[in-house]
């Protein structure tokens, strides 16, 4: 009987989740990738792409920290915008750096108490050895729930 129940429950998750539309959104404010998406909806679930400290142009804003995570949370705020969403609604973040130290400086740790105020995620910090391009410092991943 207890074999039954489980497989029923594996059986309705996988219904469910193959019934789950997906919807590929690239909004404005952002870069338009070729190779990616910069948010995928599913649901009431929002999984935005890693941002980096780049414009919708695609200029790197500076070779600091502090610039490029201000970008970075603008970027996020512009994804979770395009959506009716704020940075309120993000459940989870990971953080990718090429420098611990200067990702932990209180100025740059500023940027993030200011922008998430009492609402800040729940999270994962990365030092990593290099990005996707080696002027990045930094890229910020999120999972959202939408209101």
């Amino acid at each position: 009987m207890k074999r039954a129940a489980i497989t029923g429950a594996v059986l309705w998750f996988l219904n469910s989740a193959q019934a789950q539309n997906l919807e590929f959104i690239n909004p404005d404010g952002l870069t338009k990738p070729t190779t990616y998406t910069q948010i995928v909806k599913a649901g009431k679930l929002l999984f935005i792409a890693g941002q980096t400290g780049v414009t919708a142009d695609g200029k790197i804003v500076g070779p600091g920290m502090k610039e490029q995570v201000a970008q970075v949370l603008t970027n996020l705020e512009t994804a979770l915008k395009s959506q009716g969403a704020d940075l309120s609604h993000v459940a989870k973040i990971t953080t990718y750096v090429t420098s611990m130290s200067e990702y932990r400086a209180p100025d740059v740790m500023g940027l993030r108490t200011e922008r998430f105020r009492n609402r800040v995620p729940a999270s994962t910090l990365v030092e990593v050895s290099r990005l996707a391009d080696p002027a990045y410092k930094v890229e910020i991943e999120a999972i959202a729930v939408l209101p």
